[in-house]
């Protein structure tokens, strides 16, 4: 218990709060000054004590709204809310907040110490309800303060999942407030009352097995201890603090429900270190067998190795579930159980021909080198036809879907209640969507009809925004959330101050000559790319003109999904306005948003209003709009090391390929969009950068371009959702150009599955409007992998299933341009034998004969490895083909 010292100037607070100076108390809280409150509650009266809890509500109301409070200040409004609020309830309604930062245990030393010397019984409860509140965003140092008061009054622990994950947080991030030698994490278990509560829980919350395999760095990064809490956890049950059969049971009861691949690796890795006997194998078999036969590769090799150990596994058992491990597609996987079942058949030999019929179901597999392993198996073991003759192919090129066209955009937002409730679903999500434009409209048609009504219906909603929605991206320019929060404050109250931050921000994005007919941007960040600039510009000319009387709506506002927008409607909107002059970056945005290549007929109807704003669309309908820019795709390696421990550089890769825009010859780039040198490796743009195709639905190589960096991230980086973009630039409309063939080559090559996926829809989508490059896509993937910049051991998948999509010809010319890089490459890539076998099925179901450089000197070479023995596959189907 935290012993409550006076300290210099208590007893003069304390009179003063005796007889009303609340103010001075709230100083405190501001400053941080939490030992200080406490000493000053001493001895106070609960009467005076309720005058101040009053007070202190109203107070801490209308500073909640933009205050972030700290550890500091936190822990001093927890000590002043403790020692004057009469309820948990009204306790946890405040200190339940997220954004109220504590000083884990030390906060809780000295509330214990105000509710102690106040005689407050309800710290149990309190400490019940803010763990009722506990979300995603709350930090570990919330659960050490709550955690501290349940231990010191011996109460249980939650047991909810956010609780259980910031159990877990809080053994690999230490009490930062009590600072000393690393305790390793079986220590902290062994001295924990909450383990066996907690323990069990582990095998039941979804998703926390990724956060159970952390290591303990105790002096740097090489003296450290990986899977310090499974290593922990299996040396207590030697102690006999853990039951073993708990931990076995456990994880295969995990193993069996199921989880993301990398939140099982922690449960894989856990019977791993505790290495089950045989006994203890045995006991579970029926789980180990259900484990081979659905559970993923890593678990079910996990599941094949422990069964091959047992000396009386019925060879019933082992045979039935044969039949379904045959039929995995996972190579490796079906390899040791062929393997297996050869040494069965040997050591039954008067059930050999039984085991062989089974060793038949993998003549069927997808993979050769499997089906001929197979073959030869059952061959040996006494069956005359292993599997069934091939069945004839038809060549045949690709059968893809026609591609369905972008829908039309929905209808303006024309009701107050119906955007307050569109702001609503986009504030409750981490960034801006594809509705972000017809929500600007609505704001800036019903503001200009309806000032006040959208003020009174906007403003609560903006006050319970998502977290994620900040109002200050002064330190990153890239992020739009701020600003479109800030035009929907603007809305509800436009303040001189926020008008005044919407002109400067202006000035900043654009030079204006007024004898010229549109602005020039500012290139002065080199971390805002074009496109974003033109978003930030617009959006400050929307907050600077929120509420110009008789404004039908915003000129830029697209007709499609896909962001283009009809150029008669434009037209339409311009003669709507009458003697109203558009705003300028408006009027520039829909521009963008117009078809390229030339459209006469809505440049006469243009030129027809007889005014300035409809002379420069027809004279941009007439000239096809923005030119296609010039490419070159450029090799851009990190900088150079600044320290010892450089994180930033320590993340980037060590080379990446990316795309320079310059404008054509003649043109002059006076908007900056087709001037864009690649971006350095370590930026990383966030996810307002979706919102680019829409921007540019004309451009979808420019457009590729800029989010090129995004996008080779996933692979280079293990970053995830960033190809994301690639279906939207699927939607749109021009030449891709070498950045799209870049984009599509590292999207094939991403860490995350679901990147991979949406790089598999993008190709198919281009594919079936005949828009994809698949020999410029193959040539960039071939350099990528071979330059090691990307592994090729990932791509395989994704094309695999794009062939059996209906893309088999697409598949084949793409390997056929990629093969020569490969096969060339100095060493021998990972996955390079299975890429050859889905080229010799493509180039086989497709019936179109391609040269491969460099395909016939592999092919030539003596051995047998796989490498060579898929090459002569290929080789000899394309002189057959």
């Amino acid at each position: 218990m935290t012993r409550v010292e006076f300290l210099p100037g208590t007893a003069r607070r304390q009179q003063e709060l005796a007889v009303g100076g609340t103010s001075d108390l709230f100083d405190l809280v501001s400053k941080g000054h939490a030992d200080v409150i406490a000493a000053a509650l001493v001895g106070l009266s609960e009467q005076r004590r309720r005058e101040i809890a009053g007070e202190l509500t109203v107070w801490f109301k209308r500073r909640d709204r933009d205050t972030w409070w700290n550890d500091g200040t936190g822990t001093a409004l927890a000590v002043l809310v403790v020692g004057c609020l009469p309820t948990a309830a009204q306790a946890a309604a405040i200190l339940g907040r997220d954004s109220i930062a504590l000083a884990g245990r030390r906060a809780a030393e000295l509330v214990r110490g105000v509710a102690q010397e106040r005689g407050v019984d309800w710290l149990v409860d309190l400490a019940y309800r803010m763990a009722a509140r506990f979300s995603q965003q709350s930090w570990t140092d919330r659960w050490q303060f709550v955690a501290a008061l349940l231990r010191a009054e011996g109460a249980a622990p939650p047991t909810d999942d956010r609780s259980v994950q910031l159990w877990l947080n809080a053994l690999q991030i230490p009490d930062r407030y009590h600072r000393g030698r690393p305790v390793p994490v079986v220590e902290l278990l062994r001295g924990d009352p909450f383990l066996p509560v907690m323990l069990p829980r582990l095998f039941e919350v979804d998703g926390i097995g990724s956060q159970m395999m952390f290591a303990v760095v105790y002096r740097n990064w090489e003296n450290r201890e990986r899977h310090a809490l499974l290593t922990a956890l299996v040396r207590l049950t030697g102690e006999q603090l853990v039951d073993r059969a708990l931990l076995i049971d456990g994880a295969i009861g995990r193993l069996l429900r199921g989880d993301r691949p990398g939140a099982l690796r922690a449960f894989t890795t856990l019977l791993d270190l505790l290495q089950p006997s045989a006994a203890e194998v045995t006991a579970r078999r029926g789980d180990y067998l259900r484990l081979l036969t659905d559970a993923p590769a890593p678990v079910a090799t996990l599941a094949q190795k422990a069964l091959r150990e047992l000396p009386d596994l019925p060879v019933e058992s082992l045979l039935d579930t044969s039949r379904q491990v045959l039929g995995r597609p996972e190579k490796t996987l079906v390899r040791a159980q062929l393997a297996w079942l050869d040494r069965l058949a040997r050591q039954h030999r008067d059930r050999a021909a039984e085991i062989a019929e089974v060793i038949a179901v993998a003549a069927e597999h997808p993979a050769i080198e499997v089906r001929d392993r197979a073959g030869v198996l059952a061959a040996r073991h006494g069956l005359d036809q292993p599997r069934p003759a091939p069945a004839v192919v038809e060549p045949r090129g690709d059968d893809l879907p026609a591609p369905t066209p972008p829908a039309p955009a929905l209808p303006p937002i024309t009701d107050v209640d119906e955007l307050t409730e569109e702001v609503a679903a986009l504030l409750g999500n981490p960034s801006p969507g594809v509705g972000l434009e017809r929500i600007l409209d609505g704001v800036v048609r019903l503001a200009a009809r309806d000032g006040s009504g959208v003020a009174d219906a906007l403003g609560p909603v903006v006050e319970r925004r998502h977290w994620s929605w900040s109002d200050d991206d002064a330190d990153d320019p890239r992020c739009l959330c701020g600003l479109v929060v800030g035009v929907f404050r603007t809305a509800a109250e436009r303040h001189p101050r926020r008008l005044s931050r919407w002109e400067a921000l202006l000035a900043t994005v654009r030079r204006f000559d007024p004898a010229r007919p549109g602005p020039e941007p500012v290139s002065d960040d080199p971390r805002v790319p074009g496109p974003h600039r033109l978003m930030r510009a617009r959006l400050a000319e929307i907050g600077l003109r929120l509420g110009d009387p008789g404004l039908p709506g915003l000129l830029a506002t697209p007709t499609s999904t896909n962001g283009s927008l009809d150029p008669f409607v434009l037209v339409d909107r311009v003669a709507a306005l009458g003697d109203q002059r558009p705003w300028t970056w408006d009027l520039h945005q829909a521009l963008l948003r117009l078809p390229t290549g030339g459209d006469e007929a809505a440049a006469g109807k243009a030129a027809a209003l007889g005014t300035p704003t409809g002379d420069r669309i027809a004279a941009w309908l007439r000239e096809g709009g923005l030119p296609q820019p010039v490419m070159r795709a450029s090799l851009i390696g990190r900088r150079s090391r600044r320290s010892d421990f450089d994180w930033e550089y320590l993340q980037m890769p060590a080379q990446r390929i990316l795309v320079e825009l310059r404008p054509p010859d003649g043109y002059q780039d006076r908007f900056g969009l087709l001037t864009a040198d690649p971006a350095p490796l370590a930026v990383d743009y966030c996810d307002c950068a979706r919102i680019w195709p829409s921007l540019l639905p004309g451009h979808r190589g420019v457009t590729a371009a800029y989010l090129l960096p995004m996008v080779a991230s996933t692979a280079d980086r293990d970053g995830s959702d960033g190809t994301a973009v690639l279906p939207l630039l699927a939607e749109a409309t021009g030449p891709g150009g070498i950045a799209l063939d870049l984009a599509v080559a590292y999207g094939l090559g991403a860490r995350h599955a679901a990147d991979r996926i949406a790089t598999l829809d993008a190709l198919l989508s281009l594919a079936a409007s005949g828009q994809f490059d698949p020999a410029g896509t193959g040539e960039q993937l071939g350099q990528l992998a071979a330059g090691q910049l990307v592994k090729l051991s990932r791509v395989v998948e994704p094309l695999r299933d794009a062939a059996q999509a209906g893309a088999p010809l697409t598949v084949w010319r793409l390997l056929a341009a990629a093969l020569p890089a490969l096969l060339g490459a100095p060493a021998t890539l990972r996955g390079l034998p299975d890429l050859l076998t889905l080229a010799t099925g493509t180039a086989t179901a497709s019936g179109v004969r391609i040269e491969v450089p460099g395909l016939a000197e592999v092919a030539g070479r003596g051995g047998s490895s796989r490498l060579v023995t898929e090459a002569r596959r290929l080789h000899g189907a394309l002189r057959t083909g």
